[in-house]
């Protein structure tokens, strides 16, 4: 193999690739990039046998000399190219003999060892008769408004990934940690078929951090029984589905209140961050909510110190007193667009909802337990 590519479009290719590479394993050839170099460009693709990723540098950005394959270690190949020269500019000339990998700089020459191309694991070939074609961006906003409520351990596999559901040309996407449940209703365009998929929270992840965000460029997904891929640009990405029933939440979607208050979110907001001062994690120290006529009191009262802040609202329905996890108001406030949000609860035991008239996102957060008599 004998190619030339400048630097920067080398880069690119490495750090996008490059987020599919294992990094522990006991299989080496996964720690390795698969470089592939055709008359149609170079491909580049990383496999961790969970998540696949191979992107292309079309012919007109790149010169093959000679057409091959190779296999070299994802880490050392990117601190060679990232160091040898940093002119984005630059030409990097790549040539390889079958055991030995050149890369030369305009000044600096590395040889470096060559794994066996053949060891590597192929790209999942996935069925495209199930699909849906999206924006970048409303995907990218899809994923943002939805991953911070996946859990973070793989304690129950199922919560660690998200339901992507298409019925009657919604796309429903959720997300849940035992915690609380975030849920995003986004109208497709175009017919579709109906299925479900549950698509691993670091595959979100990942697609979310190399997706440019374009709202006039689109993402085709596609579905199998095992596995999805995401088409966009000239990257293809390829992930292993979890495999199971995901969890029935539509029953805890009550449309029933005796509490609703509208509020402005950045007053809100501002006031939840204030109470984040005073709570550190190991105290487990709620933000206890005083819901009256016209006003909301936030309470909290920790080992630092007490705040008591008041905030005007709107108010339909009883008066209560209900406490939280600060964190998870914040998390799902921050991903709002609104200028006000609506809040309904029932009391200080069952979950509070905060959702939008239309059905467009609806957060679900249970309440923590406290003594009333301390505030």
């Amino acid at each position: 193999m004998k190619i030339k590519i400048k630097r920067q479009q080398l880069l690119n290719a490495i750090n996008i690739a490059g987020r599919a590479v294992s990094v522990k394993t006991t299989m080496p050839i996964l720690e390795c990039l698969l470089i592939t170099a055709t008359e149609g460009g170079v491909k580049m693709m990383a496999n961790d046998m969970e998540l696949a990723i191979e992107t292309t540098v079309p012919a007109d950005s790149c010169v093959v000399m000679e057409p091959g394959v190779i296999a070299v270690d994802a880490k050392l190949f990117g601190d060679i190219v990232r160091k040898i020269a940093l002119n984005e500019d630059s030409e990097i000339l790549i040539t390889s003999d079958g055991s030995l990998v050149e890369i030369k700089g305009e000044k600096s020459l590395f040889r470096i060892q060559e794994k066996d191309p053949d060891q590597f694991p192929e790209l999942p070939m996935v069925n495209e008769n199930k699909y849906i074609n999206i924006s970048e961006f409303t995907l990218k906003d899809i994923i943002k408004d939805t991953i911070f409520s996946i859990a973070a351990n793989d304690s129950n596999k199922m919560m660690t990934g998200e339901l992507f559901e298409v019925k009657d040309g919604m796309l429903k996407v959720v997300s849940l940690d035992g915690h609380r449940i975030s849920v995003r209703n986004t109208a497709l365009n175009g017919e579709y078929e109906n299925f479900k998929a549950i698509i691993p929270g670091k595959t979100l992840n990942e697609i979310s951090k190399i997706l440019p965000g374009d709202a006039e460029k689109t993402v085709s997904i596609f579905f199998d029984e095992n596995y999805a891929s995401f088409k966009f640009g000239s990257t293809v990405m390829a992930t292993r589905l979890i495999d199971g029933e995901y969890f029935k939440i539509d029953a805890m979607l009550s449309s029933d209140y005796e509490t609703k208050i509208i509020v402005n979110k950045r007053e809100f907001l501002d006031a939840i961050e204030q109470s984040t001062i005073l709570i550190r994690e190991t105290d487990k120290k709620p933000l206890v909510l005083k819901i009256a006529e016209n006003s909301l009191n936030m309470k909290v009262n920790s080992l630092m110190g007490s705040l008591d802040a008041v905030i005007g609202i709107e108010k339909d329905g009883n008066d209560l007193m209900i406490a939280f996890n600060p964190k998870f108001l914040l998390d799902a406030l921050r991903v709002i667009d609104e200028e006000t949000v609506s809040l309904y609860m029932t009391n200080s035991k069952a979950p509070c909802f905060i959702k939008d008239d239309e059905g467009k996102f609806i957060y679900l957060i249970l309440p923590v337990n406290f003594n009333p008599a301390a505030y």
